[in-house]
């Protein structure tokens, strides 16, 4: 058996407003790590995470944090990313990476791989959602879309996978919205979809070697961003009503997933899409 644990605290409430006082979201947040899950294989381990100055990749780097692992992550908002490094203290540290340029994405990931000797996890999470008409959309936003949402994924799991040994973990960001389709969100599905074949068939190509690879597809999340530039009233009462479960899905629950998906947990699960969406789809 490996060694692990899962200890789970009083639920309590699941995460508040952005336009919460610092010391507020501190207090809810320290109540999300007392109640989290513990797993204990994930201590001194090397994980890599993208987008992760904030919303759910912010979310991601403190749950590893919490775990005792070793956490760099890259984005390009360097006022938060520096931010979160310092709050989360000397297991943090912080690249300003622009994943849309080769050399920056396999600098930041090789930099990090020779400090450390190894990588156990990469977390692909960086992407952009822009809401554009299909008849309005352009070649060049088409592309670049690509490079931020798919190509970015390529290229940090080929420069990773270099460094990962048996029981490693890659982990790839989806979304709900593959299953649900929107409106125009066209070019943004395409790159969800990507994704799923991607994860699929490089499950399958690293396999052999041990490494484990996975899709994770969040629902709706409560992040800030989501809260400030899409969020309203109606579009809540959308989302219950879609979802099994009408409680809105917080950024801390999704880590708590990709936590489980990059641990010894989940060794005998691979090529396989997650949903984090409260039963919004059926994958």
């Amino acid at each position: 058996m490996p060694r692990r644990q899962a200890v789970l605290c009083g639920r309590g409430k699941q995460a508040a407003s952005f336009f919460l006082t610092k010391d507020c979201l501190l207090c809810v947040l320290q109540k999300e790590q007392e109640r989290m899950a513990i797993y204990s294989d994930l201590k001194g381990k090397i994980v890599l995470i993208t987008g992760g100055a904030g919303g759910i990749g912010a979310a991601m780097a403190e749950a590893f944090c919490a775990q005792g692992a070793r956490v760099f992550f890259g984005d390009v908002d360097w006022k938060s990313g520096e931010a979160l490094a310092k709050r989360l203290g000397g297991n943090a540290t912080f690249s300003r990476v622009d994943l849309t340029k080769e050399a920056q994405t396999r600098d930041w990931v090789e930099q990090a791989a020779r400090q450390c000797g190894e990588i156990h996890g990469l977390v692909n999470n960086a992407a952009a959602d822009p809401r554009i008409p299909f008849a309005k959309m352009t070649a060049q936003q088409w592309d670049e879309l690509f490079a931020r949402n798919l190509r970015a994924y390529f290229l940090a799991a080929q420069e990773a996978a270099r460094w990962m040994k048996k029981g490693a973990a890659i982990l790839n960001f989806s979304s709900v919205t593959f299953h649900t389709a929107p409106k125009e969100m066209t070019a943004y599905v395409a790159t969800k979809a990507g994704i799923q074949g991607f994860t699929r068939s490089l499950a399958r190509e690293l396999g052999p070697q041990g490494i484990r690879v996975n899709t994770l597809s969040p629902g709706w999340v409560m992040t800030a961003r989501q809260l400030r530039e899409f969020i309203t009233p109606a579009v809540k009462r959308k989302i219950r009503r879609a979802q099994c479960i009408p409680e809105l899905v917080q950024a801390s629950e999704v880590a708590e997933v990709a936590l489980f998906l990059c641990s010894e947990a989940s060794r005998a699960i691979t090529g396989q899409e997650i949903l984090v969406d409260r039963g919004w789809a059926h994958s």
